[in-house]
């Protein structure tokens, strides 16, 4: 019984590393291809807003649980020739623009660099 306890916990160790190490790596594969990108400026419109609220609720089944939640803001920018990207914004950033706005989008690959109206 024991072999199959040490079997199946080694396993879930390895795929909770593995799972860490690949989350660590493919961060640092965007990081250095952003770094490597030229920063463009292009004329934009904004053409949608939205955002994704991850809630950890802590130990689940306890009377008091501790719970953290955090908001991540997306902006989704159109091109001169259609193309769409959507850009992680600061909460900030998000609240100053709106839907429909046109300007100049200031970005290094897929990192946001700012947004100035016309």
């Amino acid at each position: 019984m024991s072999g199959i306890f040490g079997l199946f916990s080694s396993l879930i160790f390895i795929t909770v590393a593995g799972g860490f190490l690949f989350i660590i790596i493919t961060g640092l594969i965007t990081w250095n291809r952003n770094n490597k990108s030229p920063r463009v400026t292009e004329e934009v419109v904004i053409v949608a807003k939205r955002t994704h609220v991850n809630q950890n609720n802590g130990a689940s089944g306890t009377l008091h649980p501790h719970s953290s939640t955090t908001t991540s803001y997306y902006v989704t920018f159109s091109f001169a020739d259609n193309a769409r990207k959507e850009f992680l914004v600061s909460g900030k950033e998000y609240g100053l623009l709106a839907e429909g706005d046109v300007g100049e989008l200031s970005h290094q690959g897929t990192r946001y660099l700012g947004f100035e109206r016309f």
